[in-house]
C-alpha cells in the first residue's frame, strides 16, 4: 500500500498537514504513521483534537518525540471538525496547508512530495487527486475509487467537487477567501470548493495518484437523513456565492458515484 520508503532529496516549500481528532484512539496511529513515512522532508503536523477522552491524547503524547520538532498539537473544545480544522489552518505555518483525518491515512509515501513539486511546477495554487474508500475490516480491499480526474468547475452546479482529502491549497488562499464556514453541519467542504473554484477562480491541477486511504462512514453518507441535509446545504453552498443550482442538479452527482463504484480496482496492491 505504500511507496519505497526512501528519503527525499527534494525539499520546497514547507506544508502544513492538519489534522483534527475526537475520540480517535482506534485509528489516529495510522494516520500519523503515514505521515511520518513521508519522504518529502519539510512537513509541519498540526493536530487540533477536541477534548478526548478515550486515550486519543496519550497517543498523541507517545507520537511527538517521533516527529524530531514537526508536530504540535493541543486540545480543547470546538463547535465541531470544521472550527477545528480553522483552529488548525490558523496555526499553520506552511506556505501550503492541507487536511488529513484522524481516521485516514495517505496512501503512499511520496504523496506529499509529488503534490509539492506538481504545485512548484504548474505554479497554481491548488494541488488534488484521488481518494479511495475502504471498511475498517479489511483496509486492502477498494469499495469505493473516487476520481477527481473529470472536475472542472462547472461541475460543481451538478454537486461533483475534486475529493476534499486530496486538497492541498496555498496558504495565503485561505488568507484572501477565509476558512470553512462553521453553520455547515455537512457540506462546509462543498462550499469552500465552490467559493474556490467559482467565485474565486483559483489556479489548480489534477495530478493523478490516489493520495488517500478513507474509512467508510463519513457524516454525509452515514444515512438518508445526513444525505438530504447534504443536498440541502450544497444548493444553499451555490446559492450563497451567486452560483444557480437546485436540489435536482446536485443530486446527479450519485449517479456519478454508482459508476465509480461499478469501475472500481478491487484491491490496493501493497
Amino acid at each position: 500500500m505504500t511507496a519505497n520508503n526512501q528519503s527525499s532529496i527534494y525539499s520546497g516549500p514547507k506544508v502544513s498537514i492538519i489534522t483534527t481528532s475526537y475520540n480517535s484512539a482506534a485509528t489516529i496511529a495510522d494516520t500519523m504513521d503515514s505521515v511520518l513515512r513521508q519522504t518529502y522532508p519539510n512537513i509541519e503536523y498540526i493536530v487540533k483534537d477536541g477534548g478526548s477522552t478515550d486515550g486519543t491524547q496519550d497517543i498523541l503524547k507517545k507520537y511527538e518525540p517521533k516527529f524530531k520538532g514537526r508536530m504540535k498539537w493541543f486540545s480543547e473544545r470546538d463547535l465541531g471538525i470544521y472550527d477545528g480544522m480553522n483552529q488548525g489552518i490558523e496555526k499553520a505555518t506552511g506556505d501550503i496547508v492541507g487536511i488529513l483525518n484522524s481516521d485516514d491515512f495517505f496512501t503512499s509515501d511520496n504523496v506529499i512530495e509529488n503534490m509539492v513539486k506538481s504545485m512548484v511546477k504548474e505554479h497554481v495554487d491548488a494541488v488534488y487527486g484521488d481518494i479511495h474508500f475502504v471498511r475498517d475490516s479489511n483496509l486492502n480491499v477498494v469499495i469505493r475509487y473516487y476520481s477527481s480526474k473529470q472536475f472542472r468547475p462547472f461541475w460543481l452546479r451538478l454537486g461533483f467537487m475534486p475529493a476534499h482529502p486530496s486538497l492541498y491549497l496555498r496558504r495565503k488562499v485561505y488568507e484572501k477567501i477565509g476558512l470553512y464556514k462553521t453553520d455547515y453541519k455537512i457540506s462546509s467542504d462543498f462550499e469552500m470548493m465552490v467559493r474556490l473554484f467559482l467565485k474565486n477562480h483559483v489556479s489548480y491541477y489534477y495530478l493523478p495518484q490516489d493520495f488517500v486511504t478513507m474509512r467508510t462512514g463519513g457524516a454525509s453518507t452515514r444515512n438518508f437523513h445526513n444525505r438530504m441535509i447534504g443536498l440541502t446545504e450544497d444548493v444553499r453552498a451555490c446559492l450563497e456565492n451567486g452560483i444557480y443550482t437546485n436540489k435536482f442538479l446536485v443530486s446527479l452527482k450519485f449517479l456519478y458515484k454508482i459508476f465509480q463504484i461499478r469501475r472500481l480496482p478491487r484491491r490496493i496492491s501493497s
